[in-house]
């Protein structure tokens, strides 16, 4: 079970934040440095900090960089002894999660309240530990933080290269072990862990995949509807749909019935089988009318056919009731009954 981090240190994070700024001799200075990682506020960047301290951005970039390495020396020396606590314990949460996390993970099991604050305090202190690696977040990563005596940051990110070019070559969302397997890391936990701190990978029902990917990342109503329908492997209500996804994982599943609906008709990879009932384009189901179907079938056939094998062919791709089908069989001009309840294509 995790514990808060006042188990090993003592302090909260924002304790520890402000003893390690306390240990900065000038006020401009520890200013700078509150700023730039946003330890009380939001982050601020090189020149609204140099516009509000009356210098320029590059003064501040010096600042900043002469700072941090002051303090990496201080707390290396042993002079913070809770940033030696606090390090202590992120290796072994980070032991038990594949060695690297994301930020807000590990926030998430430091502190209870693992608002946007925290997450910047704990990715400030992982700074300051000489035996961790952090990764700043960028186009391609998420701000994460690994075990140094593990892997520095140059072998972390060659590591999620490989599984994002295995995940390429596979094709589809698989779970991790074949993916760890397929990419040549031992250990899935460590696989999940570094697929993690990817900005190009994601994940959904135990499955990783590419981000662009609808069933790892759906990103609207119509994603959802596709994930739903192909998890469920069959055809569906759309009322059972819009249950579904507000009972999913998904980041956001506040959906109405309504909105579900709309999207099933607009959408090309959802087909109309039955009364408000749809499944996926690719499973073979193709649009039309029941009576489109079933000239489908007797094109197909070739022949004329028994109504009793007519409704059999139709129910394969239509859920609707036999004595529609018949109705249709019956009342359309299309069809011609060329013997007792059997039928062919009009001329």
């Amino acid at each position: 079970m995790v514990q808060d981090a006042t188990a090993t240190t003592n302090v909260t994070t924002k304790e520890l934040v402000n003893n390690v700024l306390a240990a900065i001799d000038k006020e401009r200075e520890r200013e700078i440095i509150s700023r730039r990682f946003g330890l009380f506020d939001r982050k601020e960047t090189l020149e609204q900090i140099g516009e509000m301290l009356g210098i320029t951005r590059e003064r501040v970039r010096q600042l900043e960089k002469a700072v941090m390495s002051s303090l990496k020396a201080t707390v290396e020396q042993g002079n913070i002894e809770e940033v030696s606590a606090f390090e202590e314990r992120v290796v072994n949460l980070l032991q038990n999660h594949g060695q690297v996390s994301r930020i807000t993970e590990l926030t998430n099991q430091i502190t209870p309240s693992a608002d946007r604050e925290e997450q910047a305090r704990v990715a400030f202190l992982c700074q300051l530990c000489t035996g961790l690696v952090v990764i700043n977040e960028d186009d391609n990563f998420y701000s994460s933080v690994g075990i140094l005596a593990i892997h520095d940051e140059k072998t972390i990110k060659e590591l999620v290269s490989t599984l994002i070019e295995t995940i390429k070559q596979i094709g589809e969302p698989k779970d991790i072990k074949t993916i760890a397997k397929a990419a040549k890391i031992e250990d899935p936990a460590r696989a999940a862990a570094l697929a993690s701190t990817s900005k190009q990978l994601a994940t959904l029902n135990s499955r990783w995949g590419l981000v662009k990917w609808p069933m790892v990342n759906p990103k609207n109503i119509r994603d959802k509807i596709y994930v739903i329908l192909k998890e469920n492997g069959k055809h569906m209500h759309f009322n059972e749909i819009a249950a579904a996804i507000k009972g999913s994982d998904f980041k956001r599943k506040d959906v109405t019935t309504q909105a579900v609906h709309n999207e099933l008709i607009k959408d090309k990879r959802f087909v109309l089988v039955g009364r408000g009932i749809y499944a996926l384009k690719e499973w073979g189901y193709n649009k039309g009318t029941v009576a489109d179907i079933i000239t489908e079938v007797l094109k197909q056939a070739g022949e004329p056919l028994h109504r009793d094998e007519i409704v059999k062919r139709v129910l394969k791709s239509r859920f609707v009731k036999e004595t529609t089908i018949l109705l249709n069989l019956q009342g359309k001009s299309q069809f011609k009954r060329v013997a007792k309840a059997t039928y062919t294509l009009a001329e």
